[in-house]
């Protein structure tokens, strides 16, 4: 139920994927220039996501990040971004408790998320050196914790005000609804970053976003930005995608395994509700993770108040049960996941709760 970290909501080999990787294998692994299959995925993903009005693709969401990144600095000449503290945007775009050892040397304004005035009053002070607002519509690495309405609409409002480009990293969160989180909030970002799943199961990352950011890519002006990689365009994970989103995970389809998700995320918060005991499980959709805390856990502040160890000590009896979860608490759904996998997951989790209750209380 980990689904590879959100990558794998095909499960782990469609046949129909196995197929496409077959057929377009035998005609060339890496053909050196444009395809077919990189137009037509283009093209899709586009109709999904209509904030993308334009997208390129790479070969990962750290990727698609740092080109985000830099293509926000390159056009608006500032320097600065600003991201939120407990985010999480690629190995080299961390910020657990600040930026992490190995971030890439950007100067960084963290905020706090969710905080509607800490972060109004930040990117207002730092506005005239601000390039970038970067930021998950969902929190997915700091705990699956859901935003409040006001906190993006007022970043929304602010960016638009300061001309400061606003990146959603959608790399985990587009897979909460046919047209991913901006599509539910009905908020459009400048610049959308995608990975994990869109790429069929292979290796992928995208940004795209408004025409007049991404054409400065368009190589028939004279001073053009250079975005190459040997295998941004590969045929292997330009097919497997554009066979994933138009057959395997569609627009119906993104719904009905949404909604298995907060059917299984209200079942867990009933168990431990019915225990009284301290558990809650954030998310939205087919994204979700437990914690072994009161809520409310809104920011990643709350977590601090959450207990690893217990974290661990579930992880381990999911797997001598037969479940896969992270170690941290998080569940990705995947579509080949059914009605008597998510009865059996509730079953499972029911007995821990009551199997350990004493030591949850203790730790509270």
């Amino acid at each position: 139920m980990v689904g590879e970290q959100s990558a794998a909501i095909f499960g782990h080999s469609d046949p129909r994927i196995l197929d496409i990787l077959q057929k377009v294998g035998r005609e060339g692994l890496n053909l050196g220039g444009p395809n077919q299959y990189e137009a037509r995925l283009a093209e899709v993903v586009c109709n999904r996501f209509p904030s993308m009005e334009q997208v390129r693709f790479c070969n990962s969401g750290t990727e698609a990040n740092l080109f985000a990144l830099s293509t926000a600095r390159a056009f608006t000449g500032r320097s600065k971004i600003m991201a939120f503290s407990g985010g999480y945007h690629g190995g080299l775009l961390t910020f657990p408790n600040g930026p992490g050892p190995l971030n890439v040397p950007i100067p960084t304004v963290l905020a706090s998320f969710n905080d509607v005035s800490q972060t109004h009053d930040l990117l207002e002070r730092n506005a005239a050196d601000l390039a970038a607002v970067i930021v998950e519509p969902m929190m997915g690495g700091a705990g699956c914790l859901p935003p409040a309405q006001e906190f993006l609409t007022m970043l929304r409002h602010s960016c638009n005000r300061n001309s400061i480009v606003l990146i959603y990293d959608e790399v985990m969160t587009s897979r909460l609804g046919p047209s991913g989180m901006q599509g539910r909030l009905g908020i459009q970002p400048d610049l959308t970053t995608l990975g994990k799943y869109i790429g069929g199961g292979m290796n992928f990352g995208a940004f795209g976003g408004r025409r007049d950011l991404m054409e400065r890519y368009d190589p028939r002006r004279p001073d053009h930005w250079i975005h190459a990689g040997t295998f941004n365009n590969n045929v292997l994970t330009m097919a497997a995608g554009t066979l994933g989103l138009t057959e395997i995970f569609t627009p119906e389809a993104a719904v009905t395994l949404n909604e298995s998700g907060d059917r299984l995320r209200a079942m867990l918060n009933d168990a431990a509700s019915k225990r009284n005991l301290p558990v809650t499980v954030t998310g939205i959709g087919s994204l979700m993770n437990i914690h072994f805390a009161r809520p409310p856990i809104a920011t990643p502040t709350d977590l601090a108040k959450t207990r690893s160890a217990l974290k661990s000590l579930l992880h381990l009896d999911f797997l001598l049960n037969g479940i896969y979860i992270a170690r941290r608490g998080f569940i990705a759904l995947s579509l080949p996941i059914g009605t008597d996998d998510l009865a059996y997951a509730v079953s499972t989790f029911e007995a821990f709760l009551d199997r350990w209750a004493e030591l949850i209380l203790d730790e509270a």
